[in-house]
Formats: structure tokens, sequence, C-alpha cells
């Protein structure tokens, strides 16, 4: 798993960086879209990271009139809150089987505050869009390298 993972990091570096320079937006960070292809295959994994970092994005706007958010402490704050409703998710639901009958969970832990991150710097639509596109060249060039057996 860990030579897959760093793998998939360092194709989603390159990727990334290479959709950066070519279209002038970002993939949600430099590790999401190596992490997010390689759960690609577990599609309720993505959305409920997706929906963590939408709520990680909701909050930090909702904060921002009140508390003076800028640099770096609205990046740390926009990790934290991201790795708290990731935390949140995984107590309140431990057994998310009884939802849809299979289990789904938020992928790592800072993945939901640099996603919404991303989020907030250009665009709901234009990051979660991005970061689908690169995770699936991404896994696309996993699968060419490495063959089909690319196990979560």
């Amino acid at each position: 798993m860990t030579e897959i993972l760093t793998l998939s990091i360092g194709i989603g570096l390159a990727i990334g960086l290479l959709f950066a320079e070519l279209f002038g937006i970002a993939a949600g960070g430099m590790v999401v879209p190596g992490y997010m292809a390689l759960y690609l295959s577990h599609p309720l994994d993505v959305a409920m990271t997706i929906v963590a970092a939408l709520v990680a994005y909701g909050l930090v706007k909702l904060f921002s009139p009140f508390l003076l958010l800028y640099g770096r402490r609205r990046t740390a704050l926009t990790i934290l809150i991201g790795y708290l409703v990731g935390i949140l998710i995984r107590f309140v639901f431990p057994d998310t089987s009884i939802f849809f009958g299979q289990e789904f969970q938020v992928v790592g832990y800072i993945i939901p505050g640099l996603l919404a991150i991303w989020m907030d710097r250009q665009g709901l639509i234009e990051t979660i869009a991005t970061l689908l596109i690169v995770a699936v060249i991404i896994r696309l060039v996993l699968i060419i390298t490495i063959g089909e057996d690319i196990i979560v």
C-alpha cells in the first residue's frame, strides 16, 4: 500500500502541476488528487470527503465576518476545521453501512481541509471538477503502470 500511495502522490504532483500550468486551476492541493485517485473505486468515500470539505468551507465562511482570517491563520483554521469535521463524521457515524449498505468514510484526516482551502481560493465547482478530472487521470496512469490491482 505504501508504494502505491507514494507512486500515486508522485504522479498526482506531476499531473496537478501540469494542470495548474496549462489551465491555471489547482486540483485541491498537492497530495489530494493522489489520495483521491486511490479511492475512486470507493465513490462514497470520495463523496463523503467532498461533503466534509464543503462543511469545512462553509464553516470558515461563516466565521469569516467575526474573526480576522487571512493568510496562515485562515489556512490553519480551515485545515483544523476540516480535520474536526472528518473526526466528527467518523465519531457520529461509526457504522455507515446502515445508509447505503456498504461502509464509507472520509479519506484521510487533512484532505477535507486542504480541499476546502482550494474551494475558498478558486471556487467550489472549479476545485471539485479539477480534482475529479486529475484523480481519474492519475488512476488511469496507475492502471497503465502497475495494472488493475489497485487495492486501498
